[in-house]
């Protein structure tokens, strides 16, 4: 038993071009879709994350919180079998951020989530921001998370402590002498107002004295400005008869900024001493002030001069002793008002000194460094650190910064200036935008960062960063385009997992294309030992429409299981916003750039919209061990599946291996016939890994002869030529299924019964799917058995003559005839040799013929059958099926000339060919052309009339300058042909002047129908057609009967016939004029004028005409009438005889009263009578 098998091969690949499975296998009808709050941004990040043995979707939600305060959180969503599904909010930015600072509003923490090395992930704020003074700068802050959901280190880099980091102790003197106390109150709730207070800013400890010391409060307890100034305004004066300032100040030197007492490392420490009289304990001073220079207390001292104003006492000794309280110099440090009320004249002053700085550097300087960073806007994890892109950075030019356990990497400003020049600081380039790494072929690793708005085009640089921050640029990627904003997304791919980055694909989503849509754009860049070079761009959607291609890229391990990581790219804005993802397949060391499965939002849930801003896909989130894709979109999170690859080997086995017609082995409904015992199988191989259920349908339609309209074979099941079935197939395993069939009645005995079964698999929306590389049919086929010896191959030789009924050449081409319209062919096949099968003569002949019909000769049982392929196509089956061996056919065919073409020869050509294999040798009898030359005989119908036949002329006759009448003649010629034709003229010779230019007769007028006609001038008619003759002379005319163009000059009309198709006309009428005096004074009795018409074809014509056809003759005779002489006397008797006759006539009319009239009076009496 032979088996046809669709195995699943390279060579197959190649050769099977139709016919392929679905290409694809992220499945779009199962997702899972996890529904977050309206309105704040959820779904801007998604990555997945495994934890405790639980799976998650991560969903950043960087606005969430109310309208006034967007801090932004981080969702998790349990992965489970319910299509759509709820998240729970992790609170991220509350307990990660609780012991940082106080509470920063919009800080939108979740804009970037990314997996740590420790089974947690990390979690940004760029927007996280830090306030010092009346500033507020956007460093970031991104918190690693454990994989019980704990924040467990805040990381932030270019957090930096404010100038305001201060500690700052206030001594109050509160002795009897100073007064009024409310005037101190008011000075200390102005001062404190001033101050930014905070736990990262200005922490206040008040410490009143007199003859003791005591803490009004410390440091820690008040961490608001509101606290300290409600504080301020319930302390009492101490009072007391000494002012024991040294001791107060060592006091507050060793005590107050103790860690006890809330005393901060690293905060500047600030003492302010308001006193308003000379210390008791001055000889202490020295120690006191040592133990403040030990713990780098800054001092400022103010001298109330209002006690000594007041006794009106020198102050001088007290100043210099408050001078020498007060840090040096004392223009900087030292103040004396004038008394207590004046202490407020001083608040701005002094706190303009303490606050000499704001930002970094310099008071209210615009120039940054590291304040404006964001860190986490973009981030990448790295084998020993994470490297940050520090987007704000140097006033938005942008900059990268790598943290490690040993400390952080800050390349200065300068670092990249060869690439990003200190001029161009002001465009914002926003380097850091985001970042990446590759490895080379070389070892060696490269840190990539994009700039998409360097020069408005976008850049990409790839970098070497020392442990100094020395950076070293290998190579800068320049964007095509303005505004497309290339580098704004990276992507480096190691296609075929063997650590070497093959690929680097750079996204320009605001790309312009066609009708100045934003298609976006995603380049491929290949990479090399040590550059990468340009290798084409990502294909996708072709209709312009806006997109913004490539807003998200993400390497995703092999999702189709060939061996090779693939990438998903994003297009957020496609079909109306809605959004799609593509889903591009990795080659060898390259990504395919034709995309294999483009995800509608759509086509996955209603009212998606932005699908497609975030992709994450590194791990198996529903547990059947096949990578699955979080998608984000606004509002939303979809989880999609992939779905596991099969390979279907499919093979048909019959029984028996050929069709012996002569031997029938079954009856089907009640006949002999030949019964054919087949079988299907399915062998199964998984091509994906994972558990999944390794049963599966695979449905199936076979198919008899698919092409043939006449049935040949039917399955014995149903009695059809088409089966549909289901199988039920094991992975690992074969299984065959029985598709008998059995011979029909037919006469195409040659060609095999081709059995052809396509299969898919049944469940299509959640099983497997068929590997792309493999055919999704089988096919097989059945020869029936040939009687050509032990070979079972049949060598016939064919022999072809044939012979035309009409011989023509270029010389003497064959006329055809009015009534001669047939060409015939005999034709004699024959086989010298082994049977022929499906023997067939072709026949092609030229367009100018028609085939009419076919007759065969001699032997009956030789069949012939012809069919029309076209119309200058024909085939004949030849004693079909078999042309036995040494069998002979003769046969007739007839052809019609057609009236479709006109052409100047007819060819037929014959080809005698069969399904047997026929050797060259003998090849060259299988083919005959017949060519003949040929002319048409069009049929014309030719006629003339003439209003004028016979004139007589008298030489007593005068008119007009001398003038005749005016006549006309008339021509037509009528084509009753079938066929177009043209290129025919017409010429009229008209006998016109005699000898010495006079004319007897002239044409005056023309008037054509269907023709073009021109007459032309006497001159350039003699010159061209009667240079020879000799025209008559009037007074030979007694000598001649006829005037002719042989000896007269003739005026002639050419005229060029239009186009004549069936049943057309063409009329041409001629009108001329008798000159009257040329034959008053010729000489002549009666002449015959002869006019000639003459119908030519042009000499490329393919047209013949017959000289009865194309020549005519009209005819004008002119007579001069004879003259009869008469006698004088007979002329005068006339003249007599009538004048005689008169007389009588006259007398007779008199007599008879003619001419008698009537009295008046009888007049007038008649009329009366009349009346009466």
């Amino acid at each position: 038993m032979e088996t046809d098998r669709a195995l699943c091969t390279p060579a197959l690949l190649l050769l099977l071009l139709t016919g392929f499975c679905n290409p694809f296998n992220i499945d779009v009808k199962r997702p899972q879709v996890f529904h977050g709050p309206q309105d704040v941004q959820f779904g801007y990040k998604v990555l997945q994350h495994e934890a405790e043995g639980q799976k998650w979707m991560l969903v950043g939600a960087p606005w969430d919180g109310t309208a006034e305060n967007r801090k932004g959180d981080v969702y998790k969503c349990i992965v489970d079998a319910e299509k759509n599904s709820s998240c729970a909010k992790v609170n991220l930015s509350t307990r990660a951020l609780q012991n940082v600072s106080t509470e920063i509003k919009n800080m939108h923490f979740g804009m970037t989530l990314m997996d740590n090395k420790q089974g947690g992930f990390v979690a940004c704020a760029p927007l996280w921001s830090q306030e010092c003074g009346t500033s507020m700068y956007s460093t970031g802050i991104c918190t690693n998370v454990d994989s019980n959901f704990n924040p467990t280190e805040n990381i932030a880099p270019t957090a930096q402590r404010c100038a305001t980091y201060m500690d700052i102790i206030i001594l109050l003197d509160g002795s009897n002498s100073i007064y009024p106390w409310y005037e101190v109150q008011n000075f200390l709730s102005n001062i404190l107002s001033k101050f930014f207070i905070g736990p990262d800013q200005i922490q206040v400890g008040v410490l009143q004295y007199g003859e003791i010391a005591v803490h009004e409060w410390s440091l820690k307890d008040y961490q608001t400005s509101e606290e300290v100034i409600e504080a301020a305004k319930n302390i009492s004066r101490q009072e007391g008869r000494e002012t024991r300032t040294a001791y107060a100040i060592h006091m507050a030197c060793s005590e107050a900024f103790s860690h006890e007492r809330g005393g901060r490392d690293g905060a500047a420490k600030l003492m302010i001493v308001v006193t308003d009289g000379e210390s008791h304990d001055g000889e202490d001073l020295p120690l006191a002030l040592a133990e403040c220079e030990e713990h780098h207390v800054t001092r400022y001292a103010i001298a109330v001069l209002g006690h000594y104003t007041r006794r009106r006492q020198d102050p001088n000794t007290f100043i210099n002793e408050i001078k020498y309280i007060a840090s040096d110099p004392d223009e900087k440090f030292f103040f004396n008002v004038t008394d207590e009320a004046a202490l407020n004249d001083i608040v701005d002053a002094l706190g303009d000194r303490i606050f000499s700085l704001e930002g970094t550097h310099g008071y209210n300087e615009s120039s940054f460094e590291l304040e404006m960073s964001q860190i986490g806007f973009s981030t990448h994890l790295l084998e020993d650190g994470i490297l940050f892109g520090t987007v704000g950075a140097y006033d938005w030019d942008g900059a990268v910064l790598k943290e490690t356990k040993y400390g952080q990497i800050i390349p200065p400003r300068e670092a990249f200036e060869k690439e990003f020049p200190v001029k161009l600081k002001n465009h914002a380039a926003y380097l850091g935008y985001t970042v990446s790494s590759v490895k080379l072929r070389n070892g060696k690793s490269l840190y990539v960062a994009g700039a998409p708005r360097f020069k408005h085009k976008g850049k990409v640089i790839l970098f070497d960063m020392k442990s100094n921050g020395t950076i070293s640029i290998s190579q800068a990627l320049m964007g095509e385009q303005i505004g497309s904003y290339f580098g704004s997304e990276v992507c480096p791919v190691d296609v075929n997992n063997d650590g070497i980055t093959d690929v680097l694909l750079v996204a320009a989503p605001m790309y312009l294309g066609a009708q100045n849509r934003e298609t976006g754009r995603v380049y491929l860049y290949r990479i090399g030992q040590i550059l990468l070079t340009f290798n084409g761009t990502l294909n996708a959607e072709k209709r312009p429409q806006d997109s913004r291609f490539g807003y998200a890229l993400a390497a995703v391990p092999d999702l189709n299981h060939d061996g090779f990581n693939d990438v998903v790219v994003g297009a957020p804005l496609e079909d109306n916003h809605q959004g799609a993802v593509y889903i591009y397949h990795g080659s060898w060391r390259t990504i395919n750039t034709n995309y294999k499965q483009r995800i509608e939002a759509s086509a996955l849930s209603e009212g998606l919209s932005y699908f497609g801003r975030s992709v994450s896909g590194q791990i198996d989130l529903d547990g059947d061990e096949l990578v699955d894709l979080a998608i984000g979109a606004d509002g939303a999170a979809i989880l999609l599946r992939s779905r596991s690859i099969v390979q279907v080997n499919a093979s048909i086995d019959v029984k028996p291996l050929s069709i012996n017609v002569l031997q029938k082995n079954c009856q089907r409904k009640g006949k002999d016939t030949v019964c054919i015992t087949t079988r299907i199988c399915f062998g199964v191989t998984s091509r994906s890994p994972g558990k999944w259920d390794s049963q599966f349908v695979i449905r199936y339609n076979a198919s008899l002869d698919e092409k043939k309209f006449s049935p040949r074979a039917m399955f014995d099941k149903a009695s059809q030529k088409v089966l549909q079935k289901r199988i039920l197939v094991t992975v690992g395993k074969v299984t065959c299924q029985g598709l008998d069939f059995h011979l029909i009645d037919t006469v195409d005995y040659l060609r095999p019964i081709s059995i052809l079964v396509r299969f898919f698999l049944s469940e299509s929306d959640s099983g497997p799917v068929l590997d792309e590389r493999c055919p999704s049919f089988v096919k097989r086929q059945v020869p029936f058995f040939k009687d050509c010896g032990d070979d079972e191959e049949c060598v016939p030789d064919l022999v072809l003559q044939a012979r035309m009924d009409i011989v023509g050449n270029r010389h003497k081409p064959y006329i055809v005839q009015r009534g001669k319209k047939k060409v015939s062919v005999d034709i004699i096949l024959e086989n010298r040799k082994e049977n022929a099968y499906n023997t067939s003569l072709k026949i092609w002949f030229t367009k100018n013929l028609h085939f009419s019909s076919m007759s065969v000769k001699g032997d009956p049982q030789q069949k012939v059958e012809c069919t029309a392929l076209n119309n200058i196509t024909r085939t004949c089956s030849i004693s079909y099926p078999v042309f036995r061996s040494q069998a002979k056919v003769t046969f007739l065919l007839d052809f019609e000339f057609s009236c479709a073409a006109l052409l100047n020869r007819i060819q037929i050509k014959l080809m005698a060919n069969s399904d047997s294999t026929e050797l060259n040798k003998t090849l060259h009898d299988n083919t005959v052309q017949l060519l003949a030359f040929i002319r048409y005989e069009p049929d014309l119908f030719i006629s003339s009339a003439s209003t004028l036949n016979r004139y007589e002329t008298l030489p007593t006759r005068t008119t007009l300058n001398g003038m005749g009448p005016e006549f006309k003649t008339t021509f037509k010629i009528q084509y009753i042909g079938c066929y177009s034709i043209s290129n025919l003229s017409v010429n009229v010779y008209f006998p016109a002047m005699a000898y010495g230019s006079k004319y007897f007769l002239s044409v005056s007028r023309i008037e054509a129908n269907n023709a073009t006609c021109v007459l032309l001038n006497m001159t350039e008619a003699i010159a061209r057609n009667q240079s020879g003759v000799v025209p008559i002379h009037p007074e030979d005319m007694l000598h001649t009967d006829k005037l002719n163009c042989s000896n007269t000059w003739c005026e002639i009309v050419q005229c060029r016939l239009h186009s004549l198709e069936r049943n057309t006309e063409i009329s041409l009428k001629v009108l001329r004029v008798i000159h009257n005096d040329f034959f008053a004074k010729a000489k002549f009795k009666s002449v015959l004028i002869v006019s000639t018409f003459m119908l030519d074809a042009n000499e490329n014509s393919m047209l013949f005409l017959e000289e009865s056809t194309h020549r005519r003759e009209m005819i004008l005779e002119v007579i001069l009438p004879k003259r009869i002489p008469l006698s004088l006397w007979i002329l005068i008797g006339s003249i007599i005889g009538g004048l005689l006759l008169l007389a009588l006539i006259i007398f007779i009319l008199w007599k008879l009263g003619f001419f008698a009239h009537k009295a008046q009076e009888e007049e007038t009496q008649e009329p009366r009578k009349e009346d009466e």
